[in-house]
């Protein structure tokens, strides 16, 4: 029902992506989809303003995203024209298995090679620069949406992380589930990854998950690529998670 609303364009839908334009709601709403608090720097007249929108709501940790359709539709209509450019380049059959299993490790080292080739173009053009590689990585995955599957997203407000649930369908009582969370490196890669590793393995438990991915996008600019790129297996209380550095 969610995705048919969203692919319906209602008229209110269409509304809020205009909003999304104005810089006062990107002020409050961008800090959220990369999973920080909103600034003390930020005017309360902008975030009242954006309360009164509909598009975000008072937490006991600070401010969210209003409802589960909006937390779909905020990070897809702010990256609706690249992830339009994205699946106009690609051929599904390469992440799709023999057994019409999603390989989701494919498909994060496919980005894994965008990413490094791309990102600086790519994110030189976005107004919401702060989330940007966490939005280009969920454009990315979009196309998982268009083939018949599903992303939910949650935003961990101060945390700096967004944990993604993939749903892919395998027929008609049988669904492959695997959970990428999404972090910013903050205080070193190691504390980053040990932090990570633990908060995706809670995500995982509590969603009954395939496999467990964690992303680490390291935005140092000194920072070589060859450092920043890798891929290994860690283990955290018996499950094994593919950590991924961008």
């Amino acid at each position: 029902a969610k995705e048919n609303l969203i692919s319906r364009r209602e008229t209110h839908l269409d509304q809020l992506a205009d909003k999304l334009r104005e810089e006062r709601v990107r002020r409050v709403v961008e800090p959220i989809l990369a999973g920080s608090l909103v600034p003390d720097s930020v005017p309360w007249d902008d975030v009242e303003y954006v309360i009164d929108l509909g598009l975000i709501v008072r937490n006991p940790d600070g401010y969210g995203v209003a409802n589960p359709i909006y937390r779909e539709v905020l990070p897809r209509e702010v990256t609706a024209i690249t992830a339009m450019n994205l699946q106009a380049q690609v051929n599904p059959a390469w992440y799709i298995g023999a057994d019409g299993r999603l390989e989701v490790g494919k498909l994060l080292a496919g980005f894994q090679e965008f990413y490094r080739e791309n990102a600086e173009a790519w994110l030189a053009g976005y107004s919401y620069r702060e989330a940007g590689p966490q939005l280009l990585l969920q454009a990315y995955l979009q196309r998982v949406a268009n083939g018949g599957g599903r992303i939910e997203r949650e935003y961990a407000l101060g945390r700096r992380r967004t944990d993604l649930l993939v749903i892919w369908p395998l027929g008609p009582d049988l669904r492959q589930k695997a959970v990428i969370e999404l972090k910013v490196l903050h205080k070193g890669l190691e504390e980053t990854v040990r932090q990570g590793l633990a908060q995706t393995w809670d995500y995982a438990d509590r969603s009954g998950v395939d496999e467990a991915h964690l992303v680490v996008f390291d935005r140092r600019p000194e920072r070589p690529w060859s450092e920043k790129i890798f891929c290994r297996q860690e283990s955290f209380q018996g499950r094994v998670i593919t950590v991924w550095g961008m």
